[in-house]
């Protein structure tokens, strides 16, 4: 077997493992050289495909924005309409098939080998579980989506010629304020509890087994060997490739494009001018955060210097590397966002929202059969516009995520990889929707409060943080951790589509990781002035999500045949299993 790993930066297994015998050498297919100054070394053809395919998406979309707003709105109807069972069935299959791995034998499997040690300890490595957990989405739907469901619950079902047109969740829980909470957190927890983590969770396992235990290269198309054979290098592994490379970028673009709209919002909220309901709301000049009945639009004017100005700062971390860049700016972000949870938990009725806690958690379990049920829904609205959509999301960001969690468990057995990497971040995700959905919920309920209740999505949040002290100082704090995110999600997106193109290298040139930063934010930049704006952001991630979540059902089928050969190795040398 080539070794490869040494050109990768990726130790050698350590004991009895079951390596791939393959005549492949990393970088095999790439095309190298320099243009001037800049180096390149890409894999042909993901890259030319992948990044040509990108840069003609973007000037349609800039040249025809109705006739793409049309498109994105007519794929996203197709695609939701036809296959919300699919999406809801495989994110049932991803959990289910994680909770096998954690009480079957081959769970004892260790990544990296038999004799492989942990390269982080609990602490370090729960903190970077963590990190992966928190992002654009959750400060956009931290507030929005509890009180949205909340609110959609007590209301009921709402009936126009035999068919519901509601959002309600399930029954909803009509005029009973106690069971619409309930419901209503159960259902955000079901978003961003074990499915999505699941999700992310095969990709990591994949890139994991595959890399550090069957010595090939980091990328997506390695995991198929299993499948494909030594045909994983030529066409097959290109689409397989390319696909993920589709679904991570329109991944990231649809959060960028969510934080974008958030940080305008908070920007011109705190610090614009004018009245939102007589339509003079602005920032600069630049018209924002008008209510719809006054008739003013948006200014797409601010969003693009919002995500020109991210960009450019994300650039420089891109430059500065994952030390000097990224890993400075989560350390920032993660003790913002600690401090803002505290401050929370700190002036709400501190008690009640940990009661909360406690009491979304057993909602989620008793409504998960139900919310998880793929088949006779009448809840359309919430099925295809909630539940698909963020299965989407979160496959399109499985490819991310997955490497990232991979590249910091090496060494940790299969079972304790699921545990951890399935409980970890989806308790945090919970205790975060709980402090400030929760304490949202609380100011409708106990106070009457309904500034929240009334606002946009994306002003949620803020208007959440008005009923509290220290007002201008928390929410310039939830700007800096939107922007901050964006930063962090670009920068470290960047490396793993760059990866992904260079063939699985993890050290290519420089100038690559800064083209797909760079068109990262114009992939925002555009869907967002598209006509229906966030609305065809959605679209594509549904559309890049759906071949994708089809990759990541078969990337079950390799990841058992893997450990099932790396098992047996381990038992026909005789040693104990753990």
């Amino acid at each position: 077997m080539t070794d490869v790993s040494n050109d990768q930066g990726i130790p050698d297994p350590d004991g009895l493992h079951h390596p791939i015998d393959t005549n492949y050498e990393i970088g095999e297919n790439n095309v190298d050289g320099s243009i001037g100054r800049f180096g390149f070394d890409i894999h042909n053809p993901v890259f030319a495909i992948s990044g040509l395919a990108v840069i003609a998406f973007v000037f349609y979309t800039l040249a025809l924005p109705e006739q793409a707003g049309t498109l994105f709105s007519t794929m996203f109807s197709v695609v939701t309409k036809n296959f919300d069972w699919f999406f809801l069935l495989s994110g049932n299959i991803f959990v289910l098939f994680c909770l096998l791995l954690i009480v079957l034998p081959i769970g004892s499997v260790r990544l990296g080998g038999a004799d492989a040690t942990p390269d982080y300890g609990y602490i370090g490595w729960f903190a970077m579980l963590f990190a992966a957990g928190m992002g654009i989405g959750l400060m956009f739907y931290g507030v929005s989506e509890p009180m949205s469901h909340f609110s959609s619950s007590l209301g009921g079902p709402i009936l126009e010629n035999g068919l519901r047109t509601d959002w309600a969740p399930l029954n909803g829980a009509a005029g009973d304020q106690a069971e619409a909470v309930r419901l209503g957190m159960a259902a955000t927890i079901y978003h961003w509890g074990l499915h999505p983590w699941a999700m992310y969770a095969v990709v990591a396992l994949a890139l994991a087994l595959f890399s550090y235990n069957k010595g090939l290269p980091l990328t997506i198309r390695s995991a198929f060997y299993p499948l494909f054979g030594e045909r994983v290098w030529g066409w097959t592994g290109h689409i397989i490739d390319i696909l993920a490379v589709f679904a991570t970028l329109f991944g990231l673009a649809t959060s960028l494009g969510f934080g974008a709209t958030q940080a305008a919002s908070g920007l011109t909220l705190l610090f614009g001018s004018g009245v939102a309901e007589e339509g003079t709301r602005n920032l600069m000049g630049m018209s924002f955060g008008n209510t719809a009945e006054s008739g003013v639009a948006n200014s797409g004017s601010l969003l693009v210097l919002l995500i020109t100005i991210i960009t450019g700062i994300a650039l420089v971390s891109v430059l500065r590397g994952l030390d000097g860049g990224v890993k400075i700016l989560s350390e920032i972000n993660m003790g913002l966002a600690i401090v803002l949870v505290l401050f929370v938990l700190a002036v709400a009725p501190t008690m009640d929202i940990l009661a909360g806690f406690v009491s979304a958690l057993g909602a989620y379990f008793e409504y998960l059969p139900q919310l998880s049920m793929p088949f006779g829904r009448e809840d359309t609205n919430f099925v295809q516009g909630w539940t698909a959509f963020y299965w989407a999301w979160w496959i399109s960001w499985s490819p991310f995520v997955g490497m990232f969690i991979a590249r910091v468990s090496r060494g940790r057995t299969v079972r304790e990889f699921m545990i951890c990497v399935l409980l970890i971040p989806s308790l945090v995700c919970v205790l975060w929707m709980s402090v400030f959905g929760g304490t949202a919920i609380q100011q409708v309920v106990q106070d009457g409060y309904q500034m929240v209740q009334n606002a946009p999505l994306e002003l949620k949040l803020f208007r959440m943080l008005e009923a509290l002290p220290l007002t201008a100082i928390t929410s310039l704090v939830g700007i800096v951790l939107v922007i901050v995110f964006f930063v962090t999600s670009s920068d470290s997106g960047s490396l793993v589509i760059d990866t992904i193109t260079a063939g699985g290298k993890v050290d290519a040139p420089m100038p690559q990781r800064v083209f797909w930063c760079t068109f990262e934010g114009a992939v925002a930049i555009v869907l967002l002035l598209s006509v229906g704006g966030l609305a065809s952001l959605q679209s594509m991630v549904i559309s890049t999500g759906l071949p994708f979540a089809v990759v990541l059902l078969l990337l079950c089928v390799c990841i058992w045949k893997g450990l099932q050969s790396e098992r047996a190795v381990v038992v026909q040398e005789g040693k104990p299993a753990e």
